[in-house]
């Protein structure tokens, strides 16, 4: 089977930046800001950036171009390729694992983009007058008030969810080059340019009432950046900051060491690394921080603030466009915009899977396609079905979203400090590299970024873990769902198993430098 190569570099960049630029960017990072000290947020927020982020996703760069070259594509090959221990490849069941069940619910909430963008379009969400009325339609909408009210056909919600879903796997099907490389080179620009269009109105709302000068564009950035240094005595500031990088870089996520394994031997990491962390970082910082937060401020106020992500970005920005001066067509522009942002990103969720179905079994493209689409089409119904309180969804984001991206950022920075070994990693980082990484980025991965994952996967179990343990053993949507995470699991470690039994069959791993060296 050829082996599949980016066909440029700015594709490759490009793509990297899609699978890490998403709806976190646009709704959860201005979320965290302002509930962590606004301004001061950016502190911790650049330090995680600085000893955990870029240090990290080049150790991911790294020892997926390495692995590549050599032939192993997929995470669980590639930490076998690294790591001369049965043991390696199992490590690679989270790298299937984690991107596989956030794409079986993100798909959902990238439904849910193009249904309010349709929504705009057509006029049906202009007809809706109050905050009340937004948070009763979204909650029709996603079927939050009963378990099942999806499947009544209230809701488009089922045939949007369809067609994302078959939009995603047409273009995975594709492959790297004509589908995700392809469709990225468009998207990235598109999402620019729309973000910028509506960033542009959101500055220029000048005081649309009179009669609350406070609520101003100046009064939004203000609310939004003014620094409350106080925050940052506080444990859970550097928490958010933390877990905000993970979400903003796709640091722990299998997909990063999947997409530089199709890299040539003098391709770039170094400069390209850094290149995708800092368009996402534009994308984040520039755009995200500047249009959610201080648009929902000029017509809401202080009660922008206290929204949630979900509440922010479906109940109260559309509040905002039903009183913005064209707001039907910015309102269209936005979620059409958020749903480019997830698709670029569900896209790269399927990837890592695809990867290992080829590798471990010799599967052809259609074939592993249409696997994987079976395995993701049943999370995804269990996602829509229990729908109640979006019990399924949360569920998935705190076990897998979340504790499980510690666990592989934390796996992937033991492999590449202690069995890789900086001095290599150094090495392998800069050949072919444009730009020179100093050497203090590989003491910070080997010695400083475990200490810091442990201190933020503690501090996660410690606040947020017992309350989750509890709603578990009360909840049954909760415990049926941490059961359907454990049997996915389980499934992909005995398709490892498998897998692992016919590389070695065929001596995959036997002298690997000597051969490809």
């Amino acid at each position: 089977m050829a082996r599949e190569q980016w066909a440029t570099r700015i594709g490759v960049i490009l793509a990297v930046a899609g699978s890490a630029v998403g709806l976190g960017n646009f709704l959860r990072f201005p979320g965290q800001a302002a509930a962590n000290g606004g301004g001061a947020f950016m502190i911790p927020y650049f330090i995680s950036l600085l000893v955990l982020g870029i240090p990290l996703c080049w150790a991911e760069w790294t020892m997926g171009r390495y692995a590549g070259i050599r032939g192993f594509n997929s995470a669980p090959a590639v930490y076998a390729a690294i790591w001369k221990n049965p043991l390696a490849k199992y490590c690679g069941a989270f790298a299937l694992l984690i991107p596989l069940v956030v794409y079986m619910y993100y798909v959902v909430i990238e439904a849910w983009c193009l249904g309010y963008a349709i929504d705009y379009l057509n006029g049906n969400l202009m007809q809706v007058k109050d905050a009340d009325g937004f948070s009763s339609h979204f909650s029709d909408f996603v079927g939050a008030g009963e378990n099942g009210a999806l499947l009544t056909g209230s809701s488009p919600l089922v045939w949007l969810v369809i067609i994302t879903f078959i939009c995603n796997f047409v273009l995975i099907y594709r492959g790297i080059t004509k589908g995700i490389e392809a469709f990225c080179r468009i998207a990235m620009p598109l999402m620019a340019i729309l973000a910028i269009l509506v960033l542009v109105r959101v500055l220029t709302l000048g005081t649309p009432d009179p009669a609350k000068p406070d609520q101003s564009v100046a009064g939004g950035l203000n609310f939004m950046w003014n620094p409350d240094f106080a925050t940052l005595a506080k444990p859970e500031t550097w928490l958010a900051a933390s877990g905000q990088i993970f979400f903003s870089l796709s640091v722990g996520f299998g997909i990063v060491i999947n997409y530089s394994s199709y890299l040539r031997k003098k391709d770039d990491v170094a400069l390209s690394g850094l290149t995708s962390n800092s368009m996402n970082e534009f994308f984040e910082v520039c755009l995200g921080g500047l249009i959610t937060l201080p648009a929902a401020f000029i017509f809401m106020g202080m009660a922008a603030g206290e929204q949630g992500t979900f509440d922010l970005g479906f109940k109260a920005l559309p509040n905002v466009f039903a009183l913005m001066p064209g707001g039907q067509f910015f309102g269209f522009l936005w979620f059409f915009m958020l749903f480019i942002a997830a698709i670029t990103s569900s896209l790269s969720m399927l990837q890592p899977v695809i990867a290992f179905l080829e590798e471990g079994f010799g599967l052809k493209r259609h074939a592993s396609a249409a696997l994987l689409g079976l395995i993701a089409a049943l999370g995804c119904g269990f996602v829509l079905y229990f729908s109640k309180g979006l019990g399924a969804l949360d569920t998935f984001d705190f076990w897998v979203g979340t504790m499980l991206i510690f666990v592989l950022a934390l796996i992937q920075t033991l492999i590449y400090g202690w069995v890789f070994g900086i001095h290599k990693g150094h090495a392998e980082l800069h050949t072919g590299a444009h730009i020179r990484v100093p050497w203090f980025v590989q003491l910070i991965v080997k010695y400083v970024s475990p200490i810091y994952l442990l201190v933020i996967f503690i501090g996660v179990c410690a606040t947020t873990g017992p309350g989750y343990v509890k709603t578990m053993t009360e909840n049954p949507v909760v415990m049926g769902s941490v059961a359907f995470i454990g049997t996915v699991f389980a499934f992909l470690l005995l398709m490892i198993h498998i897998a692992g039994r016919r590389w070695d069959a065929q001596g995959k791993f036997e002298n690997i430098q000597e051969l490809h060296d």
